[in-house]
């Protein structure tokens, strides 16, 4: 008997759009290198495996080169999946504990909000040269950063849309990726924002929980508001609200199940 497992389309609300993820629920912890080799399989920015715990489901996400420990999109298609297939009731919050502490999901009018950390970063004393050079002739607001990531803020909308950034620059800025964000050029949407993250295996990816652990707390004061609405401007695109509260933030979207399947090969337990 082979492992099910199902594709999730998160932070969208129509097939083919927004982040995809594989969602894996598994009967017992699985080892590190089976979860590597089938994260790699799926080819998708996040895998997430899910076991069952007595006090809700331990929770890691696997990227197709490295395990990582916060995952917005993938841990909504897990929520998702608890409940469209009857694991979890609609009206039962899903507990998910990771290492990034314990996360929770509610399901609310046919969305789902997740709680999670808000992300603190610090302005730039100097951007990195390669920073500045592998994204090119762009007019920058600013320059922020944390150990894991930069968050860089463009002066306009179309900057941000039209990047294409040099990747093998980007690979020799240390941490996991440059989040880019700008005001919005939509009346539907409050800002907008770009991932890139090749030390991570991911050259670009559709639409990131995690980097709005970073922006909805920027973009909340710097707005004076506490909720927004967020559009990640990538080829696929997808969108989510979020909203900023102390040390957590609350980011809310949809997700659609697109495809169901079943791993032959056996799952190799820890």
């Amino acid at each position: 008997m082979g492992q099910a497992y199902s594709q999730v389309d998160a932070f969208t609300d129509r097939p083919f759009g927004g982040n995809p993820a594989a969602v894996l629920v598994l009967e017992n912890a699985a080892s590190d290198g089976w979860m590597q080799q089938v994260a790699a399989e799926m080819n998708l920015s996040e895998t997430a495996f899910l076991v069952p715990q007595a006090d809700g489901f331990g929770l890691r996400w696997f990227t197709p080169a490295v395990e990582v420990n916060l995952c917005g999109h993938a841990t909504l298609a897990s929520a998702h999946i608890l409940w469209a297939d009857g694991l979890l009731d609609r009206d039962r919050q899903a507990r998910f504990h990771t290492l990034s502490g314990v996360l929770t999901a509610t399901f609310q009018n046919d969305e789902i909000a997740l709680n999670f950390p808000a992300i603190a970063v610090e302005p730039s004393e100097a951007a990195p040269q390669a920073l500045l050079q592998a994204l090119g002739n762009v007019e920058i607001a600013s320059v922020s950063q944390n150990q894991r990531n930069y968050l860089v803020e463009l002066a306009s909308a179309e900057q941000l849309r039209s990047l294409v950034p040099n990747f093998s620059l980007l690979r020799q800025l240390p941490g996991e990726g440059v989040i880019v964000t700008s005001g919005s050029d939509a009346d539907d949407f409050d800002f907008l924002s770009r991932y890139f993250a090749p030390n991570l295996g991911i050259l670009e990816d559709p639409v990131t929980g995690m980097a709005h652990c970073y922006l909805a707390p920027y973009w909340c004061r710097k707005l004076g508001q506490s909720e927004l609405r967020a559009f990640q401007a990538s080829s696929r695109g997808g969108q989510m609200r979020v909203r900023s509260d102390g040390d957590r933030v609350t980011l809310i979207g949809g997700a659609i199940t697109v495809m169901r399947g079943e791993l032959l090969h056996p799952v190799e337990f820890a």
